[in-house]
C-alpha cells in the first residue's frame, strides 16, 4: 500500500534541497549518499548513472529509505522508506537536465560524462514520518 507525503512537506522533495538516501550494499552494511530529486505527486524520483554503487545497491535490492531535512529548521524533516518499483533510461537525460536546472541554475547538466548513461529510480513511499519541530 502506497503511504501519502504530507502536503506539508512536498517542499523538501521538490528542490532544492538535497536528500539523503540509505540503500543496502551486498555485505547488508547501509550506504548513504546525498541526491537530488523530485516529486511527482505519487513517487520520488532519484537520477544517478548506471553501474555507481547506488545503482548496483538499487538492483540487488530496491529496498531504499529518503530523508529530507528542512535547512532552515533542524526539527522538520521527512522520511520515506519505500521501495524502487521502476528504474529506466528512458526520460534520464531530460530529468537530470530538469534537476540541475532546479538545484545549480545550468541547463544542461554540467557534470555529464562521456558515455554515461542517466537512469530515474522511482521511489513507491511505503511508510512516511513527517516531523514538523
Amino acid at each position: 500500500m502506497t503511504a501519502t507525503i504530507p502536503d506539508s512537506h512536498r517542499d523538501l522533495l521538490e528542490g532544492p534541497i538535497c536528500v539523503q538516501i540509505a540503500t543496502y550494499m551486498k555485505d547488508g552494511s547501509i550506504q548513504i549518499n546525498p541526491v537530488w530529486c523530485s516529486y511527482d505527486g505519487s513517487h520520488i524520483l532519484i537520477n544517478s548513472a548506471l553501474g555507481r554503487v547506488k545503482d548496483k545497491n538499487i538492483r540487488a535490492n530496491p529496498t531504499i529509505t529518503v530523508f529530507a531535512g528542512d535547512p532552515t529548521n533542524p526539527y522538520r524533516w521527512l522520511e520515506v522508506r519505500g521501495t524502487v518499483e521502476e528504474i529506466t533510461e528512458e526520460g534520464a537525460d531530460e530529468h537530470i537536465d530538469q534537476l540541475s536546472e532546479l538545484y545549480l541554475k545550468q541547463r544542461p547538466y554540467p557534470f555529464r560524462q562521456e558515455g554515461e548513461v542517466r537512469v530515474i529510480y522511482r521511489i513507491k513511499p511505503l511508510k512516511v514520518q513527517a516531523f514538523a519541530g
